[in-house]
């Protein structure tokens, strides 16, 4: 009898934990997206080709190979509307560092650098969820979604191989700080407001404006100025959803570095809006953005960089750019692909997008140095195909086309001491296959 009762004790046991495996993976999510791409450029990859472009118009083309991006998800729901989110992402494939002894060296150890990329932490959070998901608080390391392609980067979120130029050019990308986020979904609104530590001028640069502004050398994040970035997204219309975005803070001071006292009343104060849309309808998927962020006191911290440049040029391990920045900066681009699948009855669960797309963007669209760097005015053209034999798998393929405007010479020929050399166009073609789902 007790033989009998201990079996089923035993059995009851090990139904029970097996019931508690089972609802732990099912509270359990692991997922993610990759891009492995292929791209051949026809123009130089000289990094003086915008200086003197007549040196480098016969340059041969070169071709790379790449992983843009290799991202993991994990999240956890431990019930009663708590959640945690992460994400780790692989930049081109990671960086790597190997300790070698070099026996021409007398047998040092030597660390050696065995490749390029980035490994971050992208997203880490927890999530507390409130009145049914109409409010909740995020605190964490989050996305900031400013723009489309930081509130919606994954391959399949956009028809190119890489993701949109200009937006990814002028502000971080993907764009992730630690702050505290107040987020929820209202009928046919979604609405989002962020508190973040701010950007670091002293990353901004000429040609990429503010798009290196939210890294830090330092194991930590400094944070003497503060920030606010909100999104706001519409669905009330079947098929479109229409966004807007913003961001503000101050910029200058946000690092280790004290500036003289001729810099007290520099703020470095930093503005974006952008707008964006998606219209997924009719076997039709078109999106746009237009961006534009202002930063005060651009000639100020310009001076500052330059002045700090000077100081710190033959410094190892500097880890700032220390360059002219714009006032102002702009991108705006509009894609639209058509799934001709959608007129084969036979092919299923497959589809195929031609598609094309336009876009302009400018990091010096204003500011005493912008006639300094006119190259940073750029436009780009591309078509393309997405086939996706399955949903999480899309394969691309793109001829892209980049381009800028001549200058005016007035009639001068090339011979002329006075005439401006054009800037030599940037086509390129490219391939890629990508992945984006959830495992479990």
């Amino acid at each position: 009898m007790k033989a009998t009762i201990l079996t089923a004790a035993l059995a009851l046991s090990s139904l029970f934990a097996t019931a508690q495996e089972k609802d732990s993976l099912s509270r359990l999510h692991i997922g993610g997206y990759g891009e492995a791409v292929m791209t051949r450029n026809f123009y130089s990859q000289s990094f003086n080709r915008y200086k003197k472009p007549e040196l480098y118009s016969n340059d041969k083309s070169h071709g790379r190979f790449d992983l843009p991006h290799i991202c993991l998800n994990i999240g956890y729901d431990f019930g009663k509307g708590w959640t945690l989110g992460s994400e780790i992402e692989f930049e081109h494939g990671g960086a790597g560092t190997a300790v070698e002894i070099e026996a021409e060296e007398a047998g040092e150890y030597e660390a050696e650098v065995e490749k390029g990329g980035e490994v971050n932490i992208e997203q880490f959070w927890i999530n507390k969820e409130l009145l049914d998901g109409k409010l909740n608080i995020k605190a964490g390391e989050i996305i900031v979604p400013v723009g489309y392609s930081n509130a919606r980067h994954e391959p399949n979120q956009f028809f190119g191989v890489y993701r949109p130029e200009g937006e990814a050019t002028i502000m971080p990308n993907t764009w992730h700080q630690v702050g505290l986020s107040v987020w929820g979904r209202l009928k046919n609104w979604r609405y989002e407001a962020q508190f973040l530590s701010g950007l670091n001028s002293e990353s901004f640069t000429a040609e990429d404006f503010a798009h290196y502004g939210s890294t830090s050398p330092y194991e930590f994040k400094v944070a003497n100025n503060y920030a606010a970035a909100a999104r706001v997204d519409n669905y009330s219309v079947p098929g479109l959803r229409i966004g807007l975005s913003g961001y503000y803070g101050y910029t200058f001071r946000n690092t280790l570095r004290t500036p003289g006292e001729k810099y007290d009343d520099v703020t470095g104060a930093l503005g974006i809006v952008a707008l964006d849309f998606t219209l997924n309808r009719w076997n039709w998927i078109v999106r746009g953005n237009i961006d534009y962020a202002h930063l005060d006191n651009a000639d100020e911290i310009s001076a500052y960089n330059q002045a700090n440049w000077t100081h710190h040029k033959y410094q190892d391990g500097n880890p700032h750019h220390y360059t002219n920045i714009g006032s102002n900066a702009l991108a705006y681009g509009i894609e639209a692909g058509y799934n001709i699948f959608s007129q084969i009855p036979a092919v299923e669960n497959q589809k195929l997008y031609i598609f094309g797309r336009f876009e302009h963007y400018n990091t010096m669209a204003s500011g005493t140095y912008a006639s300094m760097y006119k190259y940073t005015k750029r436009y780009r053209y591309a078509f393309g195909v997405n086939y996706s034999p399955i949903k999480q798998i899309t394969i691309k393929g793109e001829y892209a086309y980049r381009f800028f405007e001549k200058p005016d010479n007035n009639g001068l020929t090339s011979d002329s001491p006075l005439y401006k050399q054009p800037y030599n166009n940037e086509p390129s073609i490219s391939l890629g296959i990508t992945y984006t789902g959830w495992f479990l």
